[in-house]
């Protein structure tokens, strides 16, 4: 199914132009402080309220909000627990991170570092390599385009944005727990969970799975809640059996 928001997004985009270009655009239009509040780690400033973070949290929410809307009004015939699935897998920390680079939030956020020690990475690649920065900031970046160009603006952003993963999700609705059982069955294993780490506040918490196969460790994954870091922990899992 081709959801409607999704082709009037393209309809409004001219031929050829990204997924993303609006969402950049509005990025570009920031007024710098809003856009470099954005950008800016905790440990670039000595009072963590200067950092994305809050922005982030907001970003979350009008991410959401902005592909949940699109997802009510074009799905109507699917229910609570069907459209949760495709928005949550839609607004993940893994598409997040994916839109970001697709919007240049790296050369962004390496563009707004303070710099390092001569001779060692600089903080900004240092943040790249983990998991966490890259979607937290693209997120952000969305609070902060809620904040100077009001909610219809950025939604339809947004919308454009992320249309690709919207897609990607109607097109696969993969149970990644499910295919990593049914992998592992066909040679008489079996599985296990465990949550192994749980960060950040209660509104905003983060959660680290592992998958263990007959006691190995095969796959670790994170999310907003322990059924999102669950899923992700298996398709790492199935990714490290080859399927």
């Amino acid at each position: 199914m081709t959801l409607s928001w999704l082709r009037r997004a393209r309809e409004r985009r001219p031929g050829g132009e990204p997924a993303g270009a609006a969402l950049r655009d509005l990025i570009d239009e920031l007024p710098e402080d809003r856009r470099l509040a954005a950008l800016t780690h905790s440990s670039w400033t000595g009072d963590r309220v200067g950092s994305y973070e809050r922005l982030a949290l907001l970003g979350d929410s009008v991410l959401g909000l902005s592909v949940a809307q699109g997802l009510y009004e074009d799905l109507p015939g699917f229910d609570a627990g069907a459209l949760t699935k495709i928005l949550n897998q839609t607004v993940s920390g893994a598409a997040c991170a994916a839109v970001g680079r697709e919007l240049g939030v790296p050369d962004m956020l390496l563009a707004a570092d303070p710099g390092g020690p001569e001779g060692t990475q600089t903080p900004a690649r240092l943040l790249l390599e983990g998991e966490r920065p890259l979607p937290e900031i693209t997120e952000a970046l969305i609070g902060a385009c809620f904040l100077e160009f009001g909610f219809e603006r950025t939604a339809t952003a947004v919308r454009q944005a992320f249309e690709g993963r919207v897609e990607a999700v109607q097109s696969t609705r993969t149970d990644f727990k499910s295919a990593l059982q049914e992998s592992v069955a066909r040679d008489g294993g079996a599985v296990e969970y465990e949550v192994v780490d749980a960060r950040g506040p209660s509104h905003r918490r983060t959660y680290e799975v592992i998958v263990r196969l007959e006691g190995r460790e095969i796959g670790r994954g994170e999310g907003r809640s322990k059924k999102a870091a669950g899923q992700a922990a298996a398709e790492r899992g199935l990714e490290a059996l080859g399927d």
